[in-house]
């Protein structure tokens, strides 16, 4: 995924974006896709309370996203 897109999802520019990534507060990961999830992933980028989560297809598009918010720990 392009780093411009996913910058967007947050509502940051790109070096914004960078930035946030060398100061390790952007996590990521991703899955693949299994049996008849086979040729997609799903992609999970954590900042701050805010986790960006996608399905992608097999050329990199996104099919499906959603945007969610984490309650801090008490």
């Amino acid at each position: 995924m392009d780093s411009a897109e996913l910058a967007d999802r947050f509502g940051l520019s790109k070096d914004d974006l960078r930035r946030n990534f060398r100061k390790g507060l952007v996590t990521s990961m991703v899955e693949r896709g299994e049996g008849e999830d086979a040729g997609t992933c799903r992609l999970s980028v954590k900042l701050g309370n805010r986790i960006w989560r996608a399905i992608l297809n097999s050329e990199d598009r996104v099919v499906s996203e959603e945007m969610t918010f984490r309650r801090p720990d008490r």
